[in-house]
């Protein structure tokens, strides 16, 4: 398993916050927010793999670029910015040795916390 940072997805991350696109929730609330399978299905069918990667801080390189199975770490419910995910995200890349996802999520909780 090949996991890396997606620098566009924490590009598409800044802009949300940078946009108000932000729900100040806790992370116990992202059990609850993060989108089900059927809202990822709907999603892919509407907006295509390209826009459902911008919602994942990992991919893993190794697989198919057309499987969930690629995506990792997701951060919103594809329409904003869940800080609760990011709280989530944070310790889940640091317990499993994904420094470069964790170093990103600091900085992206930064963000949302500064704005």
């Amino acid at each position: 398993m090949a996991i890396k940072l997606n620098t566009t997805a924490v590009g598409h991350a800044r802009d949300l916050i940078s946009s108000g696109k932000v729900i100040r929730d806790t992370r116990d609330d992202w059990s609850e927010a993060a989108p089900s399978p059927e809202d990822e299905n709907s999603f892919i069918e509407k907006h295509g793999w390209g826009e459902y990667a911008k919602w994942h801080l990992g991919v893993d390189t190794e697989k198919s670029e057309e499987t969930k199975g690629r995506y990792s770490f997701p951060y919103g419910d594809f329409r904003n910015v869940r800080r609760g995910g990011i709280i989530s995200l944070e310790s889940r890349a640091a317990q499993n040795d994904h420094d470069d996802i964790a170093k990103a999520t600091k900085k992206l909780l930064a963000l949302i916390d500064d704005a």
